[in-house]
């Protein structure tokens, strides 16, 4: 528990707390995302960022807008549908834009719009000692400060306090066609997708072992979505995006799994009986959901540690299948006591010096989500 909560309201109380304060600070918006990853080792400040919540400046002529971190993505799309416009992008459980940025969530519309390290153009962030950092602008060619921004996404809050962002629009599609196709081999389907000259905007793999759903979703002009649907064939054809499309799994253990597209038939045969899945399959990185005792646990009541066991036994199951095809396995969501007995992060090889180097020289004092990210960082 924190001993001290703060909430600012600008980004110069931001900066004041942070230099009033030498303990550990964690950062964040509405916490649908706080019980993610590692645990935080220790935290004197909890910096809650949803008092700046504010849309800066939106330029529908340019298709950009900015916006404070602690703006709820679902406020921002609200507002930015009243001129045709959207932030193309979905994750689960939506959250805040800093939230979003800190953890590089995505969902289906990944598939043609990226992450969201593609669509943000700047950032503005406050460093350990109160010095409001500013990368990137407000048009989309603007390329200063790229590396800086691709540090703060996916950084987990561990570098500096994101309290400004700035982000590439898309206009609304004027029609929308999702088709579904269900009971065939899922890989089949969507090998056939990707060497078609379809321009789907998300492809979605979802569902259980022995029980798959391919979801296909067309965007754009009411004759393109309709003769694209068409084509991809499938058991049905909505006229709007499936409410479930990107949902996030109703499990008690979910992970993250990334690899690449050619490793997809590894993923399904290391995936155990109830596991359920919400997967981008064209793009490799989608979600796994499962039980909270793995298949080797035994009884859900018996033993905690038993059960860890089995799960730590799935995750590393998975890893190793999904290992050739340069795979990760990230542990998201889990029972506390899960999370002590499997390594969340993985193994990143190589990586971890120059990451941690990295946290040296923006956080030298280790100030920011102590312990929350790969190696403890």
């Amino acid at each position: 528990m924190p001993a001290t909560t703060v909430r600012p309201a600008s980004v110069d109380e931001v900066a004041a707390a942070l230099r009033d304060t030498r303990g550990p600070v964690l950062p964040h918006g509405t916490g649908t995302k706080l019980d993610w990853g590692a645990p935080a080792a220790r935290v004197d400040v909890e910096l809650d960022l949803t008092g700046l919540d504010t849309v800066v400046e939106h330029n529908p002529g340019d298709l950009v807008v900015r916006a404070q971190a602690g703006a709820r993505l679902a406020d921002l799309q609200a507002h930015l549908e009243t001129h045709r416009q959207r932030l193309a992008l979905d994750p689960p459980l939506g959250g805040t834009l800093g939230g979003i940025t800190a953890t590089n969530a995505a969902g289906p519309l990944r598939h043609r719009f990226g992450s969201p390290r593609d669509l943000l153009i700047g950032v503005t962030a406050v460093r350990a000692d109160g010095v409001v950092a500013r990368a990137g602008g407000k048009v989309v060619k603007n390329v200063a400060g790229y590396d800086l921004m691709k540090l703060f996404c996916g950084s987990w809050g561990t570098l500096g306090v994101v309290v400004e962002t700035a982000w590439r629009l898309h206009p609304l599609p004027a029609a929308v066609r999702a088709v579904l196709v269900a009971g065939a081999d899922p890989v089949a389907v969507v090998r056939g997708l990707v060497r078609s000259r379809l321009a789907p905007s998300a492809v979605e793999l979802s569902g259980s072992p022995g029980q798959w759903t391919v979801t296909v979703l067309f965007e754009g002009g009411e004759r393109a979505v309709t003769e694209q649907a068409a084509s991809a064939g499938g058991d049905r054809v909505l006229d709007h995006r499936p409410e479930g499309l990107g949902a996030w799994p109703d499990a008690p253990v979910v992970l993250k799994v990334a690899h690449a597209p050619s490793g997809l038939r590894a993923l399904l045969g290391a995936l155990p009986p109830g596991a359920r899945v919400t997967h981008a399959p064209a793009v490799g990185v989608g979600l796994v959901g499962l039980p909270a005792e793995g298949p080797a646990d035994g009884p859900a009541d018996g033993p905690a540690d038993r059960r860890a066991d089995g799960t730590a036994a799935t995750v590393g199951a998975l890893r190793a299948a999904l290992a050739p095809h340069d795979g990760s396995v990230v542990v998201l969501r889990t029972p506390a006591w899960v999370k002590r007995a499997v390594d969340v992060w993985g193994d990143v090889g190589d990586a971890l010096p120059l990451m941690r180097r990295v946290k040296r020289q923006f956080d030298p004092d280790g100030v920011f989500a102590a312990g929350r990210f790969v190696g403890g960082i």
